[in-house]
């Protein structure tokens, strides 16, 4: 706790100096060396003790304060209410401020400058919301400290648990004399030429207009680490078991959905895991080779390499078996962060060039509920967002199809389907006939980026806020009367022509590289979509399915609550291959 700094450093002004004064040589050098990130005066740190500093001396380690610390949705918000902390950034970004009281032209401003300031860590215990990242801004002293390839000193953050309180820990890392510059490296970790000028563009501008923005698909070995990483064993190949035409199966599971609501004669539980015929499981299943050694007849609830449609980032690059450098036409154009970085910033930079739309919204490859999330035009805010955790970035939806709320306006919807697996190779794949349907809460429009209720559709989860429910029976006439032209049948019929280019790409190639086409698995996937406003090839005006997500074991409890015979389709559909009298509508 003992902030030492200002015996040992000195924050320095520089000033730019005329060209017809004469200075010497290196005083010019010392004037090129890269300005601080803001756009106001430029500072510098510099070591005035007059001992200079041992990086052997175990004193020479010093901590410096945060000034700000905040979840990047709560930024805003924080800026408008905390007193003192706008002018404060203000000042410590080099922005002109006038006045007492917030101007939202001030708080937007810092908004757009706060990247170049921002540093992050996220907690590794906790609920999924005390794990989003959380972003800070040091004190005037360690926002000043400016960037060098051969920095003198390097910087983390501390998470000091008996105060429950965050520190940046600043040390040198050579022998410095009195008059040196404090610096440290702004992309440290990172060693790629290419990788290291993307990292660093917030501070040094630079066009990347020369990196090709094609993405092909990543290679095998990227799936086979992937595989690797997931700890998950493949099964040995076996035939499809063949069961008696009336043999009740019993099933093993640990979802309660389950429990309270599948009721056909066929399925009786068992809590003996040993003697199930069906394993109905709510955590991935890892070891497929000894279930497949063991006991091939028994069914599981998930197939060998599924996360390949689960993940984002794998949803992304399997996705480009079904379209051109672009990528099929019912994905949002996705780039990976952490491996499509210059890809990106070239794309980005180019659509910029042309003056066309770039909202792109970043989303961690595996989080979900809208969790660490952010929607923007801000390529500093992109490129900083890659160092808190693995995310995805998709370009954001400028032109949805919008839905009339009398009690709002025009609001964003999506859509989710259940779609049953029930085979890879050859692909069996259905749709529960019910789909649901998610609100904004407010009007669209492409500006307050960081308005949760009129940006995103999952309210569920967040307290006091309206969640806006309609059955999709009630839906479709509504919908059909405020877009005549669009019949919700021939809409399905796109969606559903779309799950099926995604499950087939998906199982075209032998696992690790596809879904593996193990004969005992089956597997229900909700899929959330869109639907945007596109030009077909003959030149005509049509809405084009997005495909969003897909999610592994989601939440069926508004299904069984509506519609209780849910999980006997289910069940029937996938383990006794019976649909007749089930709710489901074969895609595949």
């Amino acid at each position: 706790q003992v902030f030492d700094a200002g015996d040992y450093f000195g924050i320095m002004q520089v000033e730019e100096v005329d060209e017809e004064e004469e200075v010497d040589e290196e005083m010019e050098e010392q004037f090129k060396k890269k300005p601080n990130p803001g756009n106001g005066p430029c500072f510098k740190v510099i070591v005035t003790n007059e001992n200079g500093l041992q990086a052997s001396n175990p004193n020479s380690v010093f901590l410096i304060d945060h000034a700000w610390t905040y979840r990047a949705e709560q930024a805003r918000q924080q800026l408008r209410r905390v007193p003192g902390l706008l002018p404060r950034m203000a000042s410590l970004m080099g922005i002109a401020f006038h006045g007492e009281l917030p101007h939202e032209a001030s708080v937007e401003h810092v908004l757009q400058e706060m990247w170049k300031y921002n540093q992050t860590y996220q907690l590794s215990q906790g609920t999924a919301e005390e794990k989003v990242p959380v972003w800070y801004i040091m004190d005037e002293f360690g926002s000043r400290i400016q960037h060098s390839d051969q920095p003198s000193f390097a910087a983390a953050p501390l998470f000091y648990m008996p105060q429950q309180i965050a520190y940046t820990i600043l040390w040198p890392l050579r022998d410095l004399e009195t008059g040196d510059e404090v610096t440290r490296d702004y992309a440290y970790g990172e060693t790629d030429r290419l990788i290291r000028k993307c990292v660093l563009l917030p501070w040094v501008p630079t066009e990347v207009l020369d990196v090709s923005c094609f993405t092909p698909e990543p290679p095998d070995e990227h799936y086979q680490a992937i595989l690797a990483e997931n700890k998950e064993k493949l099964p040995v190949a076996i035939n499809p078991p063949v069961y008696a035409k009336d043999k009740v199966f019993k099933v093993f599971t640990d979802i309660q959905q389950v429990l309270n609501n599948l009721t056909h004669p066929r399925f009786v539980f068992t809590d003996n895991e040993g003697e199930a015929d069906i394993l109905y499981n709510f955590s991935h299943f890892k070891d497929y080779r000894k279930l497949s050694e063991e006991r091939p007849e028994v069914m599981v609830n998930q197939f060998p390499c599924e996360n390949l449609l689960t993940v984002k980032d794998c949803l992304a690059s399997i996705a480009r078996r079904a379209g051109g450098p672009d990528g099929p036409r019912w994905l949002p154009r996705t780039f990976n962060l952490q491996t499509e970085l210059p890809q990106f910033i070239s794309y980005f930079q180019q659509r910029d060039r042309r003056g066309e739309d770039n909202h792109w919204i970043c989303k961690p490859w595996n989080l979900a509920r809208s969790l660490d999330t952010h929607i923007t035009n801000n390529l500093n805010s992109i490129i900083r967002h890659r160092e808190s955790s693995p995310k995805v970035v998709c370009k954001y939806i400028e032109e949805p199809v919008l839905f009339e709320r009398e009690d709002v306006g025009r609001v964003k919807f999506d859509v989710r389907y259940v779609v049953l697996l029930r085979s890879a190779r050859p692909l069996r794949l259905y749709s529960y006939d019910v789909f649901w349907l998610r609100f904004s809460n407010r009007a669209f429009s492409l500006d307050d980026l960081d308005d949760y209720e009129k940006h995103f559709t999952v309210m569920n989860y967040a307290p006091g806020v309206t969640l806006k429910q309609v059955h999709c029976e009630d839906f479709i006439p509504l919908f059909e009367k405020q877009y005549p032209e669009y019949p919700w049948t021939m809409v399905q019929a796109s969606i559903f022509k779309a799950f099926a280019e995604l499950f087939q790409v998906a199982s075209s190639k032998p696992a690790p590289l596809g879904i593996c086409d193990y004969p005992s698995s089956r597997a229900i996937y909700a899929i959330d979509l869109m639907l945007k406003w596109d030009t077909s090839r003959d030149g005509k005006r049509i809405m084009q399915p997005q495909i969003l997500e897909v999610n592994f074991n989601p939440d069926c409890d508004r299904a069984c609550k509506y519609h209780p015979t849910f999980f006997n389709d289910v069940f029937s559909t996938l383990f006794l291959d019976e649909t007749d009298n089930c709710h489901v509508t074969r895609i595949v």
